[in-house]
């Protein structure tokens, strides 16, 4: 039998070696990046941070819910979307969120809609002082608790090094020329806030 010439046996171990390395290769794809795309991905806002907004957010909530309910039981005010007209009269404004929703969630963007909101919102409840002995005491630990959330995002905006050089200042407030307004302008001012809140909720909880 003939023996296979010098040449063939170099291109036999060249081809050989191809192969090796090629198995190789395949392995190598073949191995599960555990230290890369085991981890979990970082989150964009502090876990503290988050946690203490929803902690916040449900204190809010609940002390607005009080204020509706009084407002319904002892004035019988209860179904804002009748006040919308009027709400647009006195120049109750509502805050967007826009950029908090969480199918177009821009972060920057969103604690800054969080904080002019809340500080609108601060606004409106302090306009409504003098609305009645009763509600008085619950509009004004409302009105506490939205300035120490409100004091909460700033103080992260700041941490992202995204906070503007100067605070916002307090646009111009409605002016209530009856009872019955100021009532009025608080189921609507509490009813918008609710619904600030529920986004709120619904992005921090997601984020979590």
């Amino acid at each position: 039998m003939a023996q296979p010439s010098a040449q063939s046996r170099r291109k036999l171990m060249a081809l050989q070696l191809l192969l090796w390395h090629s198995a190789l290769w395949t392995g190598q794809e073949a191995i599960p990046l555990v230290s890369v795309t085991s981890r979990p991905p970082p989150l964009p806002w502090p876990r503290s941070f988050l946690l203490k907004s929803l902690e916040q957010v449900r204190k809010i909530q609940t002390r607005n819910s009080e204020l509706l309910e009084q407002l319904c039981a002892t004035y019988k005010l209860c179904h804002p979307e009748e006040l919308v007209l009027l709400g647009h009269s006195l120049g109750i404004p509502q805050a967007p969120l826009s950029r908090c929703s969480i199918q177009a969630l821009q972060l920057t963007k969103c604690l800054s809609q969080l904080h002019s909101g809340l500080f609108l919102y601060q606004g409106l409840l302090q306009a409504l002082t003098g609305i009645s002995p009763e509600l008085a005491p619950t509009v004004d630990m409302l009105q506490l608790d939205v300035a120490n959330f409100a004091t909460t995002i700033w103080q992260q905006m700041e941490s992202l090094g995204v906070a503007p050089t100067v605070q916002p200042t307090q646009s111009t407030l409605p002016t209530f020329t009856s009872a019955f307004q100021r009532r009025a302008g608080g189921v609507l001012a509490a009813s918008h806030l609710q619904s600030f809140l529920e986004t709120a909720h619904c992005t921090l909880n997601h984020l979590v």
